[in-house]
């Protein structure tokens, strides 16, 4: 929470795989997990976090090597429930990461039990997680916790294209969010 100056409200993070994140709707509107470990904030929350005020995004991630690097986005918001709870994201900062969530922009919120992405698969389904894919994803935060690189599997795991590709799970990925001044 004080990565780059901080004042940071964690929503979403990743770390060793011990709590599972191929959940239902209902899971990640209210959120799960442990604020101390990995857990997911809550849809609902987080769009009452970004309804009334600006707010920024910053996605730090570290591979199995200890690489640390994040993506910034100057503005962050999601619609209500009704809407999907629709992702815009915009002012991307290259800290190293690379731009994987603009691909995400303007997407509604999928789980396995509501397929809300653009794709004819249901994209939470084949990948096995939640979040605002599209057709379907070059981020996957919520994917399977595996240990780094897997040529094994369909992508699955915990990544993030634009920095280690498809076949690439990352050690850690947390989401946070503050207002912008």
């Amino acid at each position: 929470m004080d990565s780059v100056g901080g004042r940071w409200t964690v929503f979403q993070r990743r770390m060793d795989g011990s709590v599972n994140f191929y959940r239902p709707w209902d899971h990640y509107k209210k959120g799960f997990g442990i604020a101390a470990g990995e857990y997911w904030l809550g849809l609902e929350n987080l769009f009452h976090l970004t309804r009334r005020k600006k707010v920024e995004l910053l996605v730090d991630m570290e591979d199995f090597n200890g690489k640390k690097v994040f993506a910034r986005y100057s503005l962050f918001s999601i619609e209500s429930e009704f809407y999907g709870y629709r992702l815009h994201v915009s002012g991307f900062k290259n800290g190293g990461a690379g731009d994987a969530l603009s691909n995400h922009n303007k997407q509604k919120f999928s789980t396995f039990d509501k397929d809300q992405d653009c794709s004819s698969n249901n994209c939470a389904k084949v990948f096995l997680g939640g979040f605002w894919y599209n057709n379907c994803q070059k981020a996957n935060p919520n994917g399977v916790y595996h240990w780094g690189a897997d040529k094994t599997m369909r992508p699955i795991g915990v990544e993030w294209y634009q920095w280690k590709g498809s076949k690439y799970s990352l050690k850690t990925i947390s989401m946070k969010i503050r207002p912008v001044h």
